[in-house]
């Protein structure tokens, strides 16, 4: 037989529990389960009624739930004891359903839904600062590498330029070092002005150019010189 019973729960809610209840009459004792208890499904929904009505209040929503086989055990034990005097026997009793309110289902599943939000909006912060962490690290290498082969690049440039001179002055007779920078910076100048027309681009020429640079350089470097010294001899 099936019970279909309303109550409420500890927190309030109320509940419509199912209960299906499996018995038989005991054949030993078929003549009290005949003349002892004359509507024994009036009696075994009552006993029902009882004890759903007293266990599930104690109990909160989300533990009913949880508890089901408890309540049906509960269930079950109060008709054994009670039946087997009318000769009847409790083969099982099972709780089918347990159903609140419309309204608090639908509150359940707000709650739920927003609590899975929030832990998705939490994966996706975390997701986001692992790839912006990931970006900075690799642009970092990347400065650092491209900084690196700059480095490279002007170390070999400078050892090229020293090779050249030394090579140029030994094998040319009266040649000095500065006469040979002065014709690498007048060659790297020619390039510069291909490099340009190559592309298009408008450059004025003037023929003192190399020299004008030479003289800046030259100049920069001895300030350097002189404020480094000064520096120095303040500190000492």
């Amino acid at each position: 037989m099936d019970v279909l019973v309303e109550t409420k729960t500890k927190d309030n809610v109320f509940v419509q529990v199912g209960v299906a209840v499996q018995y038989r009459v005991v054949t030993e004792s078929a003549y009290d389960a005949w003349y002892r208890l004359t509507s024994p499904t009036s009696q075994i929904q009552a006993y029902v009624f009882d004890v759903i009505r007293s266990t599930v209040p104690r109990m909160e929503l989300d533990q009913a739930f949880e508890s089901k086989d408890d309540i049906a055990k509960a269930v079950y034990d109060q008709l054994q004891n009670v039946m087997k005097d009318y000769g009847y026997s409790i083969v099982n009793t099972l709780v089918t359903d347990l159903a609140p309110d419309s309204k608090v289902k639908a509150s359940m599943n707000e709650i739920n839904a927003a609590r899975r939000l929030k832990e998705a909006a939490s994966h996706q912060a975390e997701a986001d600062k692992v790839r912006q962490v990931k970006a900075a690290e690799a642009e970092a290498e990347a400065r650092y590498l491209s900084g690196l082969g700059v480095a490279r690049q002007r170390k070999a440039i400078v050892s090229g330029l020293q090779a050249s001179v030394s090579e140029f002055s030994g094998e040319v007779e009266g040649a000095k070092p500065k006469d040979v920078m002065d014709i690498l910076l007048l060659s790297q100048y020619f390039d510069t002005l291909s490099s340009v027309g190559a592309n298009s681009l408008i450059l004025e020429h003037d023929p003192a150019t190399v020299a004008n640079l030479q003289n800046q350089v030259g100049a920069s470097f001895m300030t350097s010189t002189d404020m480094k010294k000064k520096r120095t001899d303040l500190l000492a």
